[in-house]
């Protein structure tokens, strides 16, 4: 499935939301965008990311050596062995803030090649 088959089918809100996303990711370096029935993976060998459409928001998900709070992070930070797994409600592309935005830089780091 290509990107436009995924988009004509979701919520309004999830292009400008994947865009916003994808943009914060554009100086960190290449990422391979997987488009699946349940939403967007975002991946370098393994995912770092996922995007998952909801009735009023994208749920952004990613992981990270630590704990972190958020605003948007409203689900209980999930510890996975030595990663946390976070969850982020965002609603439009201005919830993707510097700290979001850091974050998604760090998750895609910690990824393999």
């Amino acid at each position: 499935m290509d990107l436009d088959e995924y988009f004509s089918t979701g919520p309004a809100h999830e292009r400008p939301v994947f865009d916003a996303v994808m943009a914060a990711l554009e100086p960190v370096g290449p990422v391979h965008v997987e488009p699946v029935s349940v939403g967007i993976f975002l991946k370098r060998a393994q995912t770092f990311a996922q995007l998952r459409p909801m009735t009023r928001w994208e749920s952004l998900s990613f992981w990270l050596p630590r704990e972190e709070r958020h605003p948007l992070i409203t689900r209980k930070v999930n510890r996975y062995g030595d990663r946390w797994w976070h969850v982020a409600n965002v609603r439009d592309p201005t919830d993707v803030d510097d700290r979001l935005a850091t974050w998604l830089a760090e998750a895609y780091h910690l990824a393999p090649e």
